[in-house]
């Protein structure tokens, strides 16, 4: 019989980790209206939206394997979203300047009852930036839809002075783990 694997997010980055690996799937984006309980940490945030994102799917797909995925950045114990604005962009950039942060991607897979959920954090920490550094990056579009205004795989690489942990779960999915954890609920890979 075979096996479908489900990617249930609208994430190019995701999409595109995925197909590195060679992998067979779909992409079937969930809808779902986000909610959270703000008052609970950052890595039980990640993993209850990531598992929100996948119960969605996996409801109308029983047999599969659906992968939901959620990344945050947060600094100080404050989440940095999406910028609405090149205001907010710059806001949260100057923030990130000369300072580390951390970046929390949550992950639930789900095969009929089964539920893996887990989330992978790790530490960035950003080059001191001139105003004038932040403004050209936003001026390149890139920040606007990308969690704390900034893409480490494209032009944001040059924000980052160093990393400690995941580099593919800054990116938007820790590729390693989901591939140990799918193989446990018994994807053949």
């Amino acid at each position: 019989m075979e096996q479908q694997l489900i990617l249930a997010s609208s994430s190019p980055r995701r999409k595109e980790l995925l197909e590195n690996l060679h992998l067979t799937f779909d992409v079937i984006v969930s809808n779902v209206k986000e909610t959270v309980d703000k008052t609970l940490p950052p890595s039980e945030i990640v993993m209850s939206l990531a598992n929100q994102k996948a119960s969605t799917i996996a409801n109308k797909y029983p047999d599969a394997f659906v992968i939901g995925a959620d990344t945050i950045v947060q600094l100080d114990g404050q989440i940095l979203g999406k910028p609405k604005t090149k205001k907010d962009a710059f806001h949260t950039l100057k923030q990130l300047s000369d300072r580390e942060h951390s970046v929390l991607t949550g992950v639930s897979i789900l095969k009929g009852k089964q539920i893996v959920s887990f989330y992978e954090e790790t530490i960035v920490e950003f080059w001191p930036l001139t105003d004038i550094e932040i403004w050209n990056y936003i001026e390149t579009g890139e920040p606007m839809d990308k969690a704390g205004s900034y893409g480490i795989q494209e032009l944001g690489a040059y924000l980052v002075k160093k990393i400690n942990g995941d580099y593919f779960s800054v990116v938007g999915l820790p590729v390693a783990r989901v591939i140990r954890e799918l193989k446990k609920l018994g994807l053949n890979i």
